[in-house]
């Protein structure tokens, strides 16, 4: 491996990172908060360490090869170290370093669970780095980094594809929208910047105030989950703001290889074409019945439209893993709080910023699984595997059942490993659950927040964050 390239990257996307502190700064400034001297030292320390970085390699000119994409882990958990700076120094609030590393963790790979209470006395320069880092990392870091450093600074020059392969969530990595990494990265950009606009600019018209609408899509369109209310989106009460989250959770779960394409054709009829949104929709459309049913038979609200509206959000929420809440659905009934954590193993399409196994994994796995029953009655017939009118190679399938069964034996270390910390089986289960497939809100103990949970335990759980953001692979 060249580690001479890779500490050059390094160097510059730190400086690059030490830019996004700039905004949380100008709120600082500008509320008086308290907090300005928190977000300049980090802004120092950050541009500081990547010029010092970079300075003793920056001559360096190698092509990167597919094992040096390692610099993705390394570029995350330095990412996490430098998000954690501002929650660390600040006065208000001081977090231990534990939670600063737990928080910006849960940010960065928009998971959404958070140890910070009474969030409506924060000061809005913090309210608004936690939201800005779920932006940042709703995309992926590196993907907006490498359209950064390869379009508009060229100083990057290497290894872009090598970068976009490990951050691209799905099990085909080598798709592209564009022939061009850089034209790649751009187009993603593009369209979750339109994405936010549209969406906050949604919620500034439906009565949000203009901060918050600000805050809450960033979080949306990353499907992140943090919002600047204990309450989330129960805070503001309103049934056309609940959903305008709705669609613009949809919207953020699908592929965006999807969205680029419907834009550059203008026409919507990718969307219906594609296999993997036709049973993501079938997917989300069959929670959201059950449990819209459920909530209106167990009695859980006395008039239907409620039931409706608080069914059809959490089903949608949970299901996209973004973790917005109406109302504390870990004290529905049991059953339906099972369900959906069990939907957000699933999560959203590849491609898109949801969290889970994504769509397309369980599609092939249901779809292989069918093949296999089908040879038990024709053993000698030849049965491919397809989505729409491709046949799926032999080596996507192998990589989808490695990454699942990776994902069940991580998933059950980690399980047992935060039972060991003296936690009940249901909260550790949804706690594991949670934070690997990038959801935020677990049930039980953890339903509201995990302040309260064990130092080990918020360990455990901010590497099993990084592991389910990573999908696994790229961080083994």
């Amino acid at each position: 491996m060249h580690l001479a390239s890779v500490q050059r990257i390094l160097g510059i996307l730190m400086m690059l990172f030490s830019v996004t502190l700039l905004p949380p700064l100008g709120f600082a400034w500008f509320s008086g908060d308290g907090t300005a001297h928190a977000f300049v030292t980090a802004f120092a320390i950050t541009l500081i360490g990547g010029v010092l970085i970079w300075l003793p390699v920056a001559r360096v000119r190698r092509e990167m090869r597919t094992r040096d994409g390692f610099v993705v882990v390394m570029f995350w958990v330095t990412l996490t170290l430098i998000g954690a700076l501002p929650f660390v120094l600040a006065n208000h609030p001081h977090l231990s370093f534990t939670d600063a590393v737990f928080e910006s963790a849960s940010g960065l790979t928009t998971t959404g669970a958070t140890v910070i209470t009474d969030l409506d006395r924060m000061p809005i320069s913090i309210l608004y780095c936690r939201q800005q880092l779920q932006w940042l990392g709703g995309m992926g870091i590196v993907v907006l980094a490498v359209a950064v450093a390869v379009a508009v600074l060229p100083m990057l020059g290497i290894g872009g594809m090598q970068l976009y392969r490990a951050e691209t969530p799905g099990p085909m990595k080598d798709s592209k929208l564009t022939p061009r990494i850089t034209e790649t990265a751009k187009a993603l950009w593009y369209i979750y910047l339109g994405l936010t606009a549209a969406c906050g600019l949604a919620y500034w018209m439906a009565g949000m105030s203009a901060f918050d609408a600000l805050s809450h899509a960033h979080s949306t369109v990353a499907i992140g989950g943090f919002s600047t209310h204990d309450a989330s989106m129960g805070y503001f009460d309103s049934t056309l703001i609940n959903m305008i989250a709705v669609f613009f959770m949809f919207l953020a779960g699908i592929n965006f290889s999807l969205h680029f394409v419907a834009f550059r054709n203008r026409s919507l009829l990718g969307y219906l074409q594609d296999s993997e949104f036709r049973f993501y929709v079938f997917l989300l459309a069959l929670v959201s019945v059950i449990v819209i049913v459920g909530l209106y038979l167990h009695g859980t609200y006395a008039a239907w439209e409620e039931a409706l509206t608080h069914g059809l959000f959490q089903a949608v929420s949970i299901g996209t893993t973004a973790g917005f809440t109406t109302d504390a659905f870990y004290n529905w009934p049991s059953f339906l709080g099972i369900l959906l954590l069990f939907s957000s193993f699933v999560g959203g399409c590849a491609g898109s910023t949801g969290g889970g196994i994504k769509v397309i994994r369980l599609l092939l796995l249901i779809k292989q699984g069918m093949r296999e029953i089908t040879r038990l009655v024709h053993p000698s017939a030849q049965i491919p595997v397809r989505l729409g009118d491709k046949v799926i190679s032999p080596r996507v399938i192998e990589a989808v059942w490695g990454f699942f069964a990776l994902y069940v034996a991580s998933f059950t270390v980690m399980y047992l490993a935060l039972a060991a910390t003296g936690l009940d089986l249901m909260t550790a289960f949804s706690a594991v659950a949670a934070s690997i497939n990038n959801l935020g809100p677990g049930l039980a103990d953890v339903g509201a927040h995990y302040a309260d949970m064990h130092t080990t335990g918020k360990w455990i759980l901010a590497f099993a964050m990084l592991l389910g953001r990573l999908e696994i692979f790229t961080l083994l």
